[in-house]
């Protein structure tokens, strides 16, 4: 059973938590990991998550063209 809804307002939320929650919570535990004396894994996750966010615009962009 298919079921049509109308209603759309939780969509744009969503997708800005799945755009922007995985790179805020890699900055946090880059942060915590960077003055936790684990330096070196702090800077990695820290990269990761501006890799992820450049990367996820990116798509959004190209998906938004369409």
């Amino acid at each position: 059973m298919i079921v049509l809804v109308s209603d759309f307002s939780g969509l744009i939320p969503a997708i800005f938590l799945l755009l922007f929650g995985p790179p805020i919570l890699l900055t946090i535990i880059g942060l915590g990991l960077f003055k936790n004396k684990k330096q070196t894994a702090g800077k990695i996750m820290i990269i990761l998550s501006g890799v992820y966010l450049i990367i996820g615009f990116v798509c959004g962009i190209l998906m938004m063209r369409h």
